[in-house]
């Protein structure tokens, strides 16, 4: 237990600067004899890991300093995106240039948006992407692809670091790809998701315990610490799955800085009633109120997608699904580890206080840095 604690402290530091997950948003589309045109939109933090756009150092990328650079950022991202079309046993490796840019907020920051145009030389049948961008700068970097064929409704694809490349075909059952590529992304971004998994794991210290006489006290039985568990987890769920839901059908916008601000504020709040749990002792409330603000969190990867009809149900459920997986894979591994040491010293006397003090200083960083990049 000493060292489940040690190991705690150490990785505070990198826990406090985690940056938000990087994402691009690609759409191509498809024309009647192979013509390409589409739009990429990349996070200007990203342009100035990648290539270093900030020339004055003053932590702000102008449009002056953004045209400056444009032709080496285009050269840089095309090079880093290969599209081939296919007719049947014909194959083509298509052109692919820029020829504007232009500037777009979204939900986490603004964003380059470099228009598209091409030519693939045949009228494709499929299109494979093999997608490049950033994954040298940072592991974690997805790219939301979206390509549309004609009329027909987009196919939106997550593409990452271990999934670089995906083939979408013009008939073929963009649907199901969608939901499988958003569930994966669902896994991703809750498990990337610092502030997510330390707000479960501060309901989740306690699961095991009842507080009685002025103490964390073990549980008997692990049905009753399940019992608690389920409880916790079926208010989150519900209620951060019906904000997600709200926020990617554009129903409820907020802006982000307000949306991570809370989310950091929730993380601390969460870890502040293992201090004192005698004024929150139905932590599935919590769980209910504050799930409104993660989904809240959880939407801003779907957002920037414009996606509608059929194509935004099945993103919407592969990625909540996702996100579910991942929180059960959480829930799976801590809840049956605390309940093994539930009765020692050590977790009761420290490692729930401590790590519960712990989290609180991460969630400071995090509520100050967040609310500082609004002014």
């Amino acid at each position: 237990m000493i060292k489940l604690i040690t190991v705690l402290l150490l990785i505070l530091p990198t826990l406090a600067l985690g940056h938000k997950p990087s994402d691009s948003y690609l759409t191509i589309n498809v024309e009647d004899g192979g013509a390409l045109s589409g739009q990429w939109d990349i996070a200007l933090r990203d342009l100035e890991r990648a290539v270093g756009v900030d020339q004055n150092r003053d932590a702000r990328v102008t449009w002056d300093e953004l045209k400056a650079r444009r032709a080496e950022l285009e050269d840089h991202i095309l090079s880093r995106l290969t599209v081939t079309a296919r007719d049947g046993d014909r194959e083509q490796v298509c052109t692919l240039d820029s020829d504007g840019l232009k500037v777009d907020d979204h939900v986490d920051g603004t964003y380059a948006v470099f228009l598209l145009t091409g030519d693939c030389g045949l009228s494709p049948l499929s299109l494979t992407l093999n997608y490049r961008l950033l994954f040298d700068r940072d592991a974690s970097h997805q790219g939301l692809v979206e390509v549309r064929y004609g009329d027909q409704p987009g196919q939106p694809v997550a593409l990452s670091n271990q999934h670089r490349e995906q083939t979408l075909s013009r008939d073929g059952d963009g649907g199901l790809a969608a939901l499988a590529t958003f569930f994966r992304q669902g896994v991703h971004h809750i498990l990337i998701g610092y502030d997510h998994i330390l707000f479960l794991l501060t309901l989740l210290f306690p699961a095991v315990l009842v507080w009685r006489q002025g103490a964390w006290r073990p549980k008997e039985s692990m049905r009753e610490a399940l019992l608690t568990t389920l409880g916790i987890v079926t208010a989150f769920t519900v209620t951060h799955s019906l904000t997600l839901a709200l926020a990617s059908l554009g129903l409820v916008n907020l802006p982000s800085w307000l949306v991570e601000s809370a989310i950091a504020i929730t993380v601390g709040l969460g870890a502040a009633s293992n201090l004192a749990p005698q004024y929150f002792p139905r932590r599935w409330v919590m769980a209910l109120v504050f799930g409104l603000i993660h989904g809240l969190g959880f939407a801003a990867v779907l957002a920037d997608l414009g996606l509608d009809g059929g194509s935004l149900v099945l993103t919407l459920l592969g990625f909540n699904l996702g996100v579910e997986a991942g929180q059960a894979l959480i829930v799976l591994i801590f809840v049956p580890a605390a309940f093994l040491v539930r009765r020692t010293a050590a977790y009761r006397r420290w490692f729930v206080p401590i790590g519960s003090v712990a989290i609180i200083a991460i969630a400071t960083v995090w509520a100050v840095e967040r609310l500082a990049g609004a002014l």
